[in-house]
């Protein structure tokens, strides 16, 4: 019997710093609405989806800090968007700060996490790959969640969703291999992404061109190479000053861009996965139990070298 699941991402336009958490929700309550209307079965919500992007600044005061945070999901703020889901039969990836009480004291983690078509949670992920610094650098572009957040404790875990493995991912993860390999081992057959993206850099305005390019890349290369869907939530438009790269976008096995946002606001695009797509590709292509050559890959988990690389 054939397999498929249907896929929302719920892009989503700037979300100021100015705006109440209760706007925001309501933002993300019409989405999935829309989502639910168009026949989808599980949505993704970008990352820090309930705030600005607030690594773009330096900020000293922990109350301050801390308001951009949740410390517990659903919260009172957040609550409705649970019952949408419950309401409407539809399951939700939703990106958020998270504000944990673990090892007898606070901390930061930049998190996913994977919500039921009854409301209720099933699984959560912390970012792994926390890029940035702690601290401005001069003629860099400010990204201090170094300074905000601990990298992901909770490694690269994968859930069922209806018969379905489905596994997560947020923002900078997008760009190493090792995220959608582990994923791929892990059982996944599909990955929600959320991400925030600048659409210009001050230390590679050269590059500027390439930025779109450079973030379906790797996604389209993660897909590809582990036989995985690729669905990813953008936050994007122009947001406290900063312009936002949007691209959302949904990827199949074969790497090909089976459907993407087309502009900078709120925005649901929709895509039914065909899941024994993934078999074929890797009937065709990677045959994982009888080609690879883990004996040989050693070097990829040996400490950072001293170079960098």
């Amino acid at each position: 019997m054939a397999r498929f699941l249907t896929i929302a991402v719920c892009q989503t336009g700037p979300i100021q710093r100015s705006a109440a958490r209760a706007e925001t929700v309501d933002r993300l309550v019409h989405l999935l609405e829309q989502a639910a209307a168009a026949g989808a079965e599980i949505a993704v919500f970008p990352e820090m989806a309930l705030t600005t992007f607030f690594p773009r600044w330096r900020i000293d005061d922990t109350a301050e800090i801390e308001a951009f945070f949740e410390s517990a999901m659903p919260g009172p703020e957040t609550q409705r968007l649970y019952d949408a889901a419950a309401r409407l039969k539809i399951g939700f990836a939703l990106g958020y700060c998270e504000l944990a009480h673990e090892d007898g004291r606070i901390r930061r983690f930049n998190t996913m996490d994977l919500i039921g078509p009854d409301g209720d949670f099933i699984g959560r992920y912390r970012k792994m790959h926390v890029p940035g610094s702690s601290e401005p650098e001069e003629g860099t572009t400010t990204h201090l969640e170094r300074r905000y957040f601990e990298p992901g404790n909770l490694g690269f875990p994968v859930f069922d969703y209806r018969g379905v493995r489905v596994g997560l991912a947020i923002c900078n993860d997008r760009r190493w291999p090792e995220t959608y390999r582990m994923l791929c081992l892990n059982g996944a057959e599909v990955v929600l992404i959320g991400y925030n993206t600048p659409l210009l850099l001050d230390e590679a305005p050269a590059l500027a061109h390439l930025r779109m390019f450079h973030n379906h890349l790797p996604m389209q290369a993660g897909a590809y190479q582990n036989t995985l869907w690729v669905a990813a939530a953008a936050k994007a438009g122009r947001e406290d000053g900063q312009a936002l790269i949007g691209g959302s976008c949904i990827i199949a096995p074969t790497g090909e861009i089976s459907a993407q946002a087309l502009s900078l606001d709120d925005e649901v695009i929709v895509h039914r996965a065909d899941l024994d797509l993934i078999a074929t590709c890797r009937r065709v292509n990677f045959d994982f139990a009888l080609y690879r050559r883990p004996d040989q890959y050693r070097l990829i988990s040996e400490p950072v070298a001293a170079s960098g690389v």
